[in-house]
């Protein structure tokens, strides 16, 4: 699905169902609930892997991502300077991906002598993945708040290292938690799922796969032609991007409230895919949201209410819709003790020479434990230094900061499989919280260790859904380990250079050319808590103390009344209703509702067509998306050119 990505308007991306047991996935996954965990990644080891048997990581794919994952990271750096936004290109990868193949084989077939195969363009997706999305989050969002604040550029080498190691950071945490979430308990990453069903329908052959090939290709149309008539129209004739709720709440308009419908059929896909219980508890917090709380604590002055909206809401509401993510992640992560320790065993065995593969037969594709230890330490090494010598940051915050980001990527990366949202602005605020109280007068200090919070999250959430689409077709996880890896260096290579083209100086940002958003956000929090942590409005401290008990209760709850777990909501569905609008909330509510009807009435059906066309949709709606971001985004590509074309001239 679209991995779309927003920080501080945080669809940071749209990345649930119950976080304690295995969840039942769609048909298209393998089923395991019910089974021990050896025999469950047995089951698939034996029954869906293929990694070995077919051509993966590749030098023509590598090239292929890179190429695509940097020409797409130019549109998400002119989307998030515009709107705070990101959009994942995993999905458009893959189908730009084989579209470019075909086109090249048909043309050239004496030096394209053969296609890839779908385990190269899963290779593929994770490389552009990496390129186009996880190294310029930072960008728009710390990076541009740093310039606001201090007025002044970083040095390129600077931000090309931090961009570096942050991307590194990310993607090397990520390697305990992929058995843990993917393989063990089965997380949905429903963009994971989305990408998996794009792939397949392009090399797909038979009966039911022309079937799903075909509903793919109608809903995908579907989705396209909505985003065009939307985003962009013809002749004058559009539709409008938003419907608001007539009426009013607290003297306000339901629409300053947020509460409008989406004119959007992604999010409502996307609420297919995730499940039943995280559907309903998304609107359930959101309802709870926007129309109790955000009216009651207005009233308190802790909302700005002569700018209402969904950015003056989610200054209030970010901070106990965090807390209840965190304490639920974290006690959750801590819940599964065993299988987290599990995940690290082999870290006891890193000076061992023949791992134990009868102990475990998944040893020798799996991404080694010393590889978490090793890059993890480099990475985040790198990250205390640029923090030290760059921003006069002291090595203990340094350090700090580096494991804050560990946990707190824990619980985005769970976030995300969850509900396909990955709040990073979120995770973003507890790290500038605590870097609040811990350095208060410092607001370089305070922007830049959160970086490494969002930075680091967003990439781990990001390998974790291209993982979960490997998992799917069988690939090898360490391979696909690999190209994230190298997609870090190719995305880095093109967005540092562009963002300085862009933005020449600090004036550029906050103009009607560059609002970004996400970034006057960040600085401004950072300025509100470089006073400390009491310059927090009284109702958002108190909201960050009961949403980390309600964080702590439902998980509580649900292991106290194991039979009536689908009647209690999901923490993770609360808390991200918080921090997203009710709109985006409703929409995903609507594809939840639509797919349990599918499944209760037509449950053949349901099971050979909610996901294709779900993913179909999704796939529409960003392609769409982005190409039309990309026809807005031509001036930058010629001020991106023009030193190149000069130096050529010369």
């Amino acid at each position: 699905m679209q991995e779309d990505k927003r920080d501080d308007l945080p669809l940071e991306t749209i990345h649930g169902e119950d976080e304690i047991e295995l969840i039942d996935e769609p048909a298209a996954e393998p089923h395991v609930a019910g089974t021990a965990v050896e025999d469950a990644e047995l089951k698939w080891y034996r029954e869906v892997y293929q990694g070995d048997s077919m051509a993966q990581l590749t030098l023509r794919s590598v090239i292929m991502g890179a190429f695509l994952g940097g020409f797409m990271s130019l549109s998400n750096l002119y989307i998030g300077l515009k709107t705070g936004w990101g959009l994942g290109v995993a999905i458009t990868a893959c189908i730009l991906s084989f579209t470019i193949w075909k086109t090249l084989r048909t043309l050239l077939p004496f030096l394209f002598r053969s296609d890839m195969t779908i385990l190269e363009n899963n290779c593929m997706q994770s490389t552009a993945s990496s390129a186009g999305y996880s190294t310029g989050g930072t960008m728009v969002s710390a990076i541009s708040a740093y310039l606001i604040i201090t007025g002044v550029h970083m040095p390129w080498t600077v931000l090309t290292l931090w961009t570096v190691f942050l991307a590194m950071l990310g993607v090397f945490i990520a390697i305990p938690m992929k058995r843990q979430m993917i393989n063990i308990e089965q997380l949905k990453f429903p963009s994971g799922i989305a990408a998996a069903e794009t792939l397949r329908s392009l090399h797909a052959k038979g009966k039911e796969a022309s079937d799903k090939a075909h509903a793919m290709g109608v809903s995908g149309l579907f989705g396209a032609l909505i985003a065009f008539f939307r985003d962009q129209g013809f002749k004058g004739f559009t539709i409008p991007g938003m419907i608001n709720f007539p009426g009013m709440l607290k003297g306000h308009p339901l629409g300053e409230w947020t509460f409008s419908m989406e004119v959007s059929a992604l999010m409502i896909a996307a609420g297919a895919i995730i499940g039943w219980k995280i559907a309903w508890s998304l609107l359930l917090g959101a309802v709870l949201n926007f129309g109790v709380l955000a009216p009651w604590v207005a009233g308190m002055g802790a909302i700005d209410t002569t700018k209402l909206g969904y950015r003056a809401i989610v200054q209030w509401s970010t901070w106990p819709g965090a807390a209840i993510m965190v304490t639920s992640g974290l006690f959750m992560f801590a819940l599964q003790w065993k299988t987290v320790l599990r995940a690290f065993g082999g870290i006891t065995n890193i000076f061992h020479s023949r791992p134990d593969t009868k102990a475990d037969p998944l040893a020798h594709i799996e991404v080694p434990s010393s590889w978490f230890l090793t890059g993890t330490a480099l990475s985040g090494l790198g990250c205390i230094m640029v923090l030290h010598y760059a921003f006069q940051t002291s090595w203990w915050m340094g350090l700090v900061a580096v494991i804050l980001t560990f946990f707190l990527a824990i619980v985005a990366a769970r976030a995300t499989g969850e509900s396909d949202i990955t709040p990073i602005g979120a995770m973003g605020k507890i790290t500038q919280l605590t870097f609040g109280v811990l350095a208060p007068s410092n607001m370089t200090t305070n922007l830049m260790t959160a970086s490494v919070t969002a930075g680091a999250a967003g990439s781990t959430a990001d390998l974790l859904t291209d993982l979960k689409s490997g998992y799917l077709l069988g690939a090898n996880p360490r391979q696909q380990f690999l190209a994230q890896f190298f997609g870090i260096f190719a995305g880095t290579l093109v967005v540092v250079p562009a963002f300085y083209i862009l933005v020449p100086n600090a004036s550029a940002l906050g103009s009607d050319q560059w609002p970004a958003p996400s970034a006057q956000v960040w600085a401004a929090v950072a300025k509100l808590l470089s006073n400390g942590v009491h310059s927090l409005h009284p109702a958002a401290r108190v909201g960050m103390l009961v949403g980390g008990l309600v964080g702590i209760i439902i998980p509580l709850l649900e292991l106290m009344f194991p039979k009536h777990r689908k009647y209690i909501p999901s923490a993770m569905g609360i808390g991200l209703a918080m921090v997203i609008p009710f709109f985006n909330s409703l929409s995903m509510f609507i594809g939840g509702l639509i797919a349990l009807i599918l499944e209760k009435k037509k449950k053949d059906i349901a099971e050979k067509y909610i996901v294709p066309v779900s993913s179909g949709i999704i796939a529409g709606e960003s392609l769409m998306g982005v190409g039309i971001a990309l026809y807005g985004a031509r001036d930058m590509f010629s001020a991106f050119l023009a030193p190149v074309k000069a130096m050529l001239k010369k």
